[in-house]
């Protein structure tokens, strides 16, 4: 069910590789103001992104995928997204961009025409996804990309690069 990848005025989205790996490790996974609201640490050597990669390709594509973004001129890897089929009608998404590409809307054009895709398909009915309440980047981002903030889920993630314990994040969603 889930595309091959997607493309944008700027981006192109197309399934991880594991010959990503450097790519990946230099412009986002090991850098820590990058990775502080994620739900894994900055990796620490090559062989953490590799590991990583290799739990992506595990999971089949009819259940998640993920992409790498590219930039459409040079090829080169600015961030990642994830689809995850939450059930039959719902679809989870989360993403990360690289610091040297921040502010300059890629995140919010790419998500955009995911959740244009999704909301598109006869048994999808919702895209959702989550962010750290002080996370307020990723708040503008899924507000620019037309998703509406439904509420607030209470020690609900670990984001190891904020705290060791749960922490609260905003629900964010787009409906047919």
């Amino acid at each position: 069910m889930l595309p091959d990848g997607f493309q944008t005025a700027r981006l192109i989205a197309r399934p991880i590789a594991a010959g990503d790996r450097d790519a990946i490790f230099e412009s986002y996974a090991q850098d820590a103001e990058v990775t502080r609201y994620l739900t894994w640490r900055p990796h620490r050597g090559r062989d953490d992104t590799a590991s990583y990669i290799a739990h992506c390709l595990e999971i089949p594509p009819t259940v998640a995928r993920t992409y790498v973004l590219t930039d459409r001129d040079d090829g080169a890897i600015r961030g990642a997204i994830d689809l995850r089929l939450a059930a039959a009608h719902r679809i989870e998404v989360g993403y990360v961009l690289g610091r040297r590409w921040w502010g300059q809307g890629l995140m919010t054009e790419i998500l955009a025409a995911v959740a244009d895709w999704a909301l598109r398909q006869d048994d999808v009915f919702r895209i959702s996804a989550v962010c750290d309440v002080e996370n307020i980047a990723s708040a503008r981002v899924l507000e620019k990309a037309g998703l509406v903030r439904e509420g607030l889920l209470r020690r609900y993630l670990l984001h190891p690069g904020v705290s060791d314990a749960p922490r609260d994040c905003f629900s964010y969603a787009r409906v047919r």
